[in-house]
């Protein structure tokens, strides 16, 4: 329980922050969520404008401090290549293993 008034004005601060950023945070999932289900469809053009959506919202995460704009950046990365993917483009849906000829160091043999 807080004891000065200072602190009863941070505990409906924190609680009002707290409730905003859940609700930004939820409507990212909500919004990754919808595109990962419209890749799963196979449809192209529901899976682009999926995406547009899911990529808007995320930016718009980002641009605040409930997102950090690299995890941002890594999550419309990560959707991108899936839409890449599901579309026929030479992109992978996964990453590439450390040490694979494709990416990371080689190992000494």
């Amino acid at each position: 329980m807080p004891n000065t008034k200072s602190a009863e004005k941070r505990v409906r601060q924190t609680k009002k922050r707290n409730a905003l950023n859940n609700w930004r945070k939820r409507r990212v999932k909500d919004a990754i969520k919808g595109f990962l289900a419209a890749v799963a469809t196979g449809d192209a053009a529901s899976a682009e404008k999926a995406y547009r959506d899911a990529a808007s919202a995320v930016d718009r995460t980002a641009s605040t401090s409930t997102m950090h704009r690299n995890t941002a950046a890594r999550r419309k990365s990560l959707m991108a290549r899936k839409l890449k993917a599901m579309q026929g483009g030479a992109a992978t849906a996964t990453k590439p293993v450390k040490g694979s000829a494709k990416g990371g160091r080689a190992k000494a043999s």
